[in-house]
């Protein structure tokens, strides 16, 4: 495996990381200054910037190999996805945010003329965002065929009924489409009873109850909702792919999806480090700089080892998505899903413990960052998923067919 990046690559890192500098470190204030006056509104900042980075050429670089995208594959995207990852708004400015780089593919890969014309075209151009109606609050939705809500066949249109939550993005005004995920046929065999359908978000019986909080903090303006959807009546044509093909849809957007989380983890954690160092090389205690501690040694060179071997096992997923298929990478992406959030969330604690009551504060980004990473150890499967499956994986790689066994000994 080569993972020496090509000169386009190398050149779209600079530009990203330039326009990190010029634009997006110099404007977080502003951005958080400007969530904290109106909390469930879009910012202005972002909506700056967003004609910048399209005009920079750096817009929708998520797309593999599409004509919607920059044409980038996987491996290709991970360092991009690394570098915007360093900043929590960093993503949107670039239309490279999720859910909507999920739900943007799976229009992309599954969705009608239709339905790419109605709802891909305004999310591409980052007028519109959108949600994913899947987890639900009276279910243990890890396993996603204890899903309850029902999709309804009636007179040429489908009546939904279900209650979800961490429905992320649905808090914004712009997000105005929710990929829902449901049953339509319960006594069909366990992977082919859930369809997905696109539901409007104005559509009438659907209820935004409340927001959640992820440790306190409410993501505000994406923010993550509980929604009731109740005798919800759309066309038969926003059906995705047919019925019964709910969990094929999901693989092919998860795939990509898990791995897009990770790539980010990799730039918070390296960011995160950055940060520790200054710190520690300014401050003392007992006599000497913090960064003449052993302690604080180890620390750093824990992170640093820690982060090498999560961005070499990202890049190795991403590797085999873009020869083998995703279905030939699902452990590795299931293990890098387990250590990227995992050790983003280790040297983000570390770098907080080094920055002492500050770390907890909202005076830096780790506070915060700790608890968006530690949903990742949840989002898109939790790690109790993901390692029942590698463990199972690799016992069948054990398995010897059937018939007399001759001793090795």
């Amino acid at each position: 495996m080569n993972f020496g990046f090509s000169d386009k690559v190398k050149g779209l890192q600079h530009r990203l990381q330039a326009f990190l500098d010029e634009h997006i470190y110099p404007n977080e204030q502003r951005f958080h200054d400007e969530t904290e006056r109106n909390r469930w509104l879009p910012t202005k900042i972002v909506e700056e910037l967003k004609p910048k980075a399209r005009d920079a050429g750096l817009w929708n670089l998520f797309l593999p190999e599409s004509q919607h995208g920059a044409g980038l594959t996987n491996l290709e995207y991970a360092p991009l996805c690394e570098i915007m990852g360093r900043s929590h708004m960093a993503p949107e400015v670039f239309n490279c945010s999720a859910p909507d780089t999920g739900n943007m593919e799976v229009l992309a890969r599954y969705g009608t003329p239709e339905q790419k014309e109605r709802w891909l075209t305004p999310l591409l151009a980052g007028e519109i965002r959108s949600c994913f109606a899947m987890t639900e609050p009276a279910v243990a939705s890890s396993d996603a065929t204890n899903i309850e809500a029902r999709i309804v066949p009636e007179d040429n249109h489908y009546v939904i009924h279900g209650r979800k939550w961490w429905t992320s993005g649905a808090g914004d005004p712009r997000c105005k489409i929710a990929i829902f995920m449901g049953k339509t046929d319960p006594s069909a065999a366990p992977h082919k009873q859930q369809s997905m359908i696109l539901v409007p978000l104005d559509t009438p019986g659907v209820k935004i109850v409340r927001m959640l909080t992820v440790f306190g903090y409410d993501h505000a303006p994406h923010g993550h909702a509980e929604i009731h959807f109740e005798n919800v009546r759309v066309p038969a044509a926003n059906m995705l792919l047919g019925e019964g093909r709910g969990f094929e849809i999901a693989q092919g957007r998860l795939g990509p999806g898990r791995i897009h989380h990770c790539m980010r983890c990799i730039g918070l954690a390296e960011r995160a480090l950055e940060i520790m160092c200054k710190r520690v090389q300014t401050r003392v205690a007992f006599g000497k700089l913090l960064a003449e501690q052993g302690t604080i040694r180890a620390d750093i060179a824990a992170s640093r080892m820690e982060i090498e071997q999560a961005r070499l096992l990202t890049l190795k997923a991403a590797y085999m998505m873009d020869t083998m298929g995703n279905k030939a990478a699902r452990a590795e992406i299931a293990m890098i899903k387990v250590v990227a959030p995992n050790v983003a969330l280790r040297v983000l604690d570390r770098a907080i413990q080094a920055h002492g009551a500050a770390g907890v504060s909202q005076d830096t980004f780790l506070a915060a960052s700790w608890a968006m990473s530690r949903t990742l150890r949840l989002a898109d499967g939790p790690d109790e998923v993901h390692v029942e499956s590698i463990a199972k994986w690799e016992l069948a790689k054990g398995k010897k067919p059937a018939g007399p066994q001759v001793s090795q000994y």
